[in-house]
């Protein structure tokens, strides 16, 4: 009997920051998480929200110290683009769902002042009737798994904003008639049931072909990588990826305190300046610049929110990634 290798040990490190990833076709959130993890050599890692696998595009990865405000984007709202062929209802709301039904297309009829009347339809406060298929859960367990099941249970409406959508008439490779989707909406918000109700609104159902979220909470494509580039590259130059902690705060007003008042509001405690009231700050030290974490402003006293550790603000100062532009 052969003897099995031993297995070598992966020496992890501290890394801090966020990775925008590209996730690819197929590959769920966590196992695309755990890569980039291994591949980084990080410590401590965590995702901004799940992406289904069978959508692809950004997904913000987060590490170290940045794990620490991944709760930003969750919160954040976010813009797909999707397509859906019309025609045909599936039991998933996607191209993996046994078809349910199918209609005939009356392509004459989908003219863009009706798309745009139907865009309307659905722009703004919407309700929105959980898919089967998806990871909520009721009495401790996943809709999905009551759906393979074959067990269809109640599912309350749930309030999602649309505050942006656009519709257009396209076709697939194979010609057939399909809805061109580009949609920015709140978080908790379904593509695939979205995609349905529009089918149904144009009177002929529809089924998602195609999800690709371009941006979340201003974080866009233009800043990702791949995972096959990512498996290409150096050590250097994917440390080079990791863009800075407060890549999550640009929405944040920025407050800087000097060195007295850094190190008491790293303790915890409530500091005192001449600041309008703000829910969302971003505060740092002067010398040496460096990020300390997030609070609010309440009447000119400043309250921390989420701190990093000394530990932390130090590895980042000593040469964690820096704003470095890849290439």
């Amino acid at each position: 009997m052969t003897a099995r290798a031993p297995r070598i040990r992966v020496q992890r490190r501290p890394v801090h920051g966020v990775l925008l990833l590209d996730k690819p076709l197929g590959l769920s959130s966590n196992d695309a998480l755990q890569k980039v993890k291994w591949l980084l050599r990080a410590e401590k890692a965590g995702h901004t929200g799940t992406l289904d696998p069978l959508a692809t595009g950004v997904l913000p990865l987060c590490f170290g110290a940045a794990t620490k405000f991944s709760g930003l984007q969750l919160d954040a709202p976010k813009t797909y683009e999707a397509i859906a062929l019309l025609g045909v209802t599936t039991t998933t709301g996607d191209a993996e769902g046994e078809v349910l039904q199918r209609c005939a297309v009356d392509e004459a009829a989908l003219t863009s002042q009706r798309l745009a009347q139907v865009a309307q339809q659905f722009t703004g406060p919407i309700r929105q009737v959980p898919p089967m298929h998806s990871a909520l859960k009721k009495d401790g367990k996943a809709l999905y798994e009551y759906a393979r099941a074959g067990v269809e249970v109640e599912r309350p409406a749930r309030d999602v904003f649309i505050s942006a959508l656009n519709l257009a008439l396209t076709h697939t490779e194979q010609a057939q008639a399909a809805i061109k989707i580009r949609v920015t909406c709140s978080k908790g918000t379904y593509i695939r049931t979205l995609g349905e109700d529009i089918g149904q609104a144009l009177g002929c159902g529809a089924h998602l072909v195609f999800l690709r979220r371009v941006e979340t909470g201003g974080l866009g494509l233009e800043g990702c990588v791949t995972l096959a580039q990512l498996e290409a590259c150096d050590d250097a130059q994917r440390l080079a990826w990791v863009q800075p902690v407060q890549t999550l705060l640009a929405g944040h007003t920025v407050i800087t305190l000097a060195e007295e008042d850094a190190g008491r509001f790293l303790s915890g405690v409530r500091r005192r300046g001449p600041w309008p009231d703000a829910a969302a700050v971003a505060v740092y030290g002067e010398h040496p610049r460096a990020l300390l974490g997030v609070g609010h402003v309440v009447q000119g006293e400043l309250i921390a929110d989420r701190l990093l550790s000394p530990l932390e603000i130090q590895q980042i100062l000593q040469g964690a990634p820096r704003a470095i532009t890849p290439v």
